[in-house]
């Protein structure tokens, strides 16, 4: 991972975001921290922004965000990693996805407070956007975790054989952390299947994909959001790994409430990308 973004508001979950960065980066990685400031919108349009703010008070939300950052690199950088500051004026999700495209970035890092899911991560209402808008695959951290201790990945699975896209980046985040892949059925009441077929599945499904050092699992329980969390903590993992595209079913993880117990529940980093069709 060659450059890796991590949206900074200076909150704890953001600075816990940052030093997770800052852990998977190697020597020769960019970490970029990047503030958005949102600027207010003309009633009458959603196109521009107010332009009558003073340059002088621009220069100074720059230079106190400029301060922050220079406080959080004493604090936490690291010898032999780079670092890039960048202060954005704007609109938060639009100018993150844009910086996402603009500077080839491979990885986001996020904070996320956890209070009422996805939609309070680190931006607000804009983290869904980012999520489904990025490129790039893009980590939820509630809690700072060192990067040495993920050994144990969580990946729910819908057994689909048509997602090389997925597993292949999530065969690349098993190795970087050199891992155990826990791949899990979530078997409920309305997609209920037995264990013998689903088993026969799950095995198709690793040759298929040609996984090493995974385990197979089928999961009882009510509901697929619970099943991940229980399954999680049953298992005590370290990361959760998942798909979305969609706005139903398990591989379309994010969206809606299903994605907002997840996060709420688990303490771990909650890995994601997009699937595009």
């Amino acid at each position: 991972m060659k450059k890796i973004l991590v949206p900074c508001d200076f909150s704890e979950q953001a600075i816990n975001a940052f030093r997770l960065a800052l852990d998977i980066a190697h020597t020769k990685s960019e970490v970029h921290l990047l503030s958005v400031v949102e600027l207010p919108v003309m009633h009458d349009t959603v196109l521009m922004p107010v332009l009558s703010f003073e340059e002088t008070l621009l220069q100074e939300l720059r230079e106190k965000a400029e301060k922050q950052f220079d406080a959080i690199r004493k604090k936490h950088e690291k010898e032999g990693h780079k670092i890039v500051t960048k202060v954005e004026f704007g609109v938060t999700s639009r100018m993150i996805l844009d910086y996402i495209n603009q500077h080839e970035i491979d990885l986001v890092v996020m904070g996320t407070k956890g209070a009422s899911g996805v939609r309070e991560l680190l931006i607000g209402s804009n983290a869904e956007k980012i999520v489904r808008g990025a490129s790039c695959p893009v980590i939820a951290v509630k809690k700072y975790v060192d990067a040495d201790s993920i050994k144990n990945i969580v990946f729910p699975n819908t057994l689909d054989q048509n997602q090389e896209d997925l597993v292949m980046k999530v065969k690349a985040l098993q190795h970087f952390f050199k891992a155990t892949l826990h791949i899990v059925w979530i078997n409920t009441p309305g997609h209920f299947s037995r264990d013998t077929d689903t088993f026969k599945r799950l095995e198709d499904f690793v040759k298929r994909f040609m996984i090493k050092d995974y385990t197979l699992n089928v999961f009882n329980d009510p509901y697929e959001e619970s099943g991940v969390i229980n399954f999680t903590h049953h298992i005590k993992a370290d990361m959760i790994a998942m798909g979305t595209h969609g706005r139903k079913g398990l591989a379309h993880i994010l969206s809606g409430s299903l994605a907002e117990d997840v996060v709420n529940h688990v303490d771990c980093p909650i890995w994601t990308y997009t699937i595009r069709t």
